[in-house]
């Protein structure tokens, strides 16, 4: 079916539909201190970001330092909006019943974030034991270094990986990695990544067919 061996999937905004809503809590907590930004804003500057990015971005458009508990807040906050509202992405279940190769999840996001979103979406039972996060090995995209630690982990050369990324710094990442990596574009506002992923599509539904 597939030259790939094995396939290393990013979290939000490939797996689950939490870039819009987690951004929103984001543009919410930035205008409060006086940012005047909106959500297309914040799915150009801040999506795939690791959120100390984030912080600084707003720290820098708002010329505030934000208080230690920012971060805290924003999990808070993020994790009960991700509870009412968190969605699988369209198409991605039929994908994972039907990839005939093994795949993990290797994403910016801490474990019991990547953990809470994969339960709400009913996805956790594909991806158990195969979670990779940044924050444990303390290197975020666009360093390869997840990426590699997924593949070695799970039994495979770079060359017989494959990455699916939604934002420049994940793309970036597995580039930088070696890896191949198709770019999935449905969050892709300004046509960014088809000039730098192997491949891009639009519909998870896509993925069986181009693989």
């Amino acid at each position: 079916m597939t030259k790939y061996k094995c396939i290393i999937f990013d979290c939000d905004g490939v797996l689950v539909d939490s870039e819009p809503i987690g951004n929103q809590v984001l543009v919410d907590m930035a205008n409060e201190l006086g940012a005047n930004i909106d959500l297309p804003y914040a799915m150009k500057h801040f999506k795939g970001s690791f959120i100390d990015a984030c912080v600084q971005k707003i720290e820098k458009i708002t010329n505030k330092t934000l208080s230690n508990n920012f971060i805290d807040e924003y999990r808070k906050r993020s994790f009960e909006a991700f509870k009412l509202n968190m969605k699988p992405i369209e198409g991605v279940k039929e994908v994972l019943d039907n990839l005939n190769v093994p795949f993990c999840v290797a994403s910016s996001g801490p474990q019991n974030k990547i953990k809470l979103n994969l339960e709400l979406t009913g996805l956790l039972p594909y991806f158990e034991n195969r979670i990779f996060s940044c924050y444990e090995i303390q290197k975020w995209k666009p360093d390869p270094a997840v990426f590699l630690w997924a593949a070695k982990t799970m039994g495979f050369r770079v060359s017989e990986c494959l990455v699916i990324e939604d934002s420049i710094s994940g793309v970036q990442a597995a580039k930088r990695g070696g890896f191949d990596v198709f770019g999935f574009t449905a969050h892709d506002y300004e046509n960014e990544l088809e000039s730098m992923a192997t491949k891009t599509f639009n519909h998870m539904g896509e993925l069986l067919r181009i693989l």
